[in-house]
């Protein structure tokens, strides 16, 4: 674990109460500042003796191995999709897959970091809120670290396979009246409360765990950086710790250049992309978000902000897709890699198609694109897009009859 504090990002206030999630001084979102002195002394292949995935970087980490809890998390494969790529335009295209973490997205990163952290400080109750993958990470990590578990879900916005996930690991599920910035409202008034500690990803020390996804690419790459990483974007976090991580790569050395960061939304819940198409540095929450990829159906990201300033100090860009163009790009990436994802990851991908499209991409970049989770998640998603079985007598003559219809 190297040395680290608890800054406000807005005003730069050291913060020392380890329970609260904003500046008491201003109200400002809070990062961790590691002191990487002693990393710089080292070299990637000092941590190859410990196998891919997020503890590997545990000089990076502010947790202190003895309370690490973990499934073995990370460590997840790095796809380079030469037949999407050719589809696209894009030939040096790389898929990260995320949704072959232990419970089926990239959430488990954060989490493992999180709730050792959680356990660090003796916390009893752990919760958030979330859209589903959140929730299904959070009771996972907390029945493995034996903490009571709370998640607060929207009601009616949940895929069923998230939700399985979350009753399965025997959280306390809470169905709550409203959308998912309702549900952490009331997730943060408990925490204001002290009567959680509370994991989503305002949390500053969620980001910490999701940093390793960068690691581990530069990892698969040999540290040779890609042109632009591109993600879905729903609460934010997870591109302010990939550009956090970028940040911290360069200064040990590392690394000497940081990709351009993409971020990619929905159309009907894009209020960092909307921003970035006016210039601007702040955001208007959308107050009713509305889209198929319910990972990111988040009107008022809490990281949103952050985001923004990570697209723009990388020269990135942020875009919106619709739900067709991200329905098409998971049948793409079924069809043409094998690869199964659900449809907030499948932002990813049809932010690169569209952005290959409109020039803003050139066919020679390299581009690494995250897809944050499983397709198992919502199947119903899956099941509702594609072609239905197809019925069959039970002789030869029929199956051959069937398999020879285009």
């Amino acid at each position: 674990m190297a040395a680290h504090k608890v800054v406000c990002w807005e005003c730069g206030a050291e913060v020392d109460d380890p329970f609260v999630n904003t500046c008491p001084k201003c109200g400002g979102l809070l990062t961790v500042k590691m002191d990487l002195s002693k990393v710089a002394e080292m070299k990637p292949e000092d941590l190859r003796k410990t196998p891919l995935g997020v503890w590997r970087y545990a000089p990076f980490l502010p947790v202190d191995l003895a309370h690490r809890v973990s499934i073995q998390e990370g460590g997840t494969p790095l796809y380079h999709v030469n037949d999407l790529g050719t589809a696209v335009g894009v030939k040096g295209s790389f898929v990260k897959f995320e949704g072959l973490n232990p419970t089926g997205s990239f959430k488990d990163r954060g989490m493992t970091v999180g709730v050792s952290r959680a356990k660090e400080l003796g916390a009893k109750i752990v919760g958030c809120a979330s859209t589903g993958n959140t929730s299904a990470s959070l009771a996972a990590y907390s029945s493995k670290a034996g903490i009571k578990c709370a998640v607060f879900l929207p009601s009616g916005h949940v895929a069923m396979g998230k939700l399985a996930q979350a009753l399965f690991f025997g959280a306390k599920v809470l169905s709550i009246d409203g959308n998912f910035d309702d549900a952490l409202a009331l997730a943060r008034k408990m925490a204001d409360e002290r009567k959680l500690y509370l994991l989503n990803s305002i949390n500053p020390y969620r980001p910490e765990g999701q940093k390793s996804v960068l690691f581990e690419i530069m990892d698969q790459l040999s540290y040779t950086v890609p042109d632009r990483i591109i993600l879905p974007v729903g609460n934010a976090a997870n591109i302010w710790a990939v550009y956090k991580a970028c940040q911290e790569l360069k200064e040990v050395g590392w690394i000497d250049k940081i990709p351009m960061l993409t971020g990619i939304q929905a159309e009907g819940a894009a209020p960092v992309a909307h921003a970035f198409a006016q210039h601007r540095i702040d955001f208007d929450p959308v107050p009713d978000p509305e889209t198929i990829a319910t990972a990111i159906r988040i009107g008022n990201p809490v990281s949103g902000k952050k985001a923004l300033h990570a697209i723009y100090d990388t020269h990135g860009y942020a875009a919106t897709v619709t739900d067709a163009e991200i329905i098409a790009a998971q049948q793409l990436l079924g069809r043409k890699e094998g690869l199964c994802v659900e449809p907030a990851s499948a932002a990813s991908v049809a932010g690169l198609k569209k952005l290959r499209a409109d020039g803003i991409i050139d066919r020679d970049e390299k581009v690494v694109c995250i897809c944050t989770g499983n397709g198992l998640k919502d199947p119903d998603t899956i099941i509702a897009n594609s072609a239905k079985p197809i019925p069959c007598k039970n002789s030869v003559e029929d199956v051959e009859r069937i398999l020879a219809m285009d």
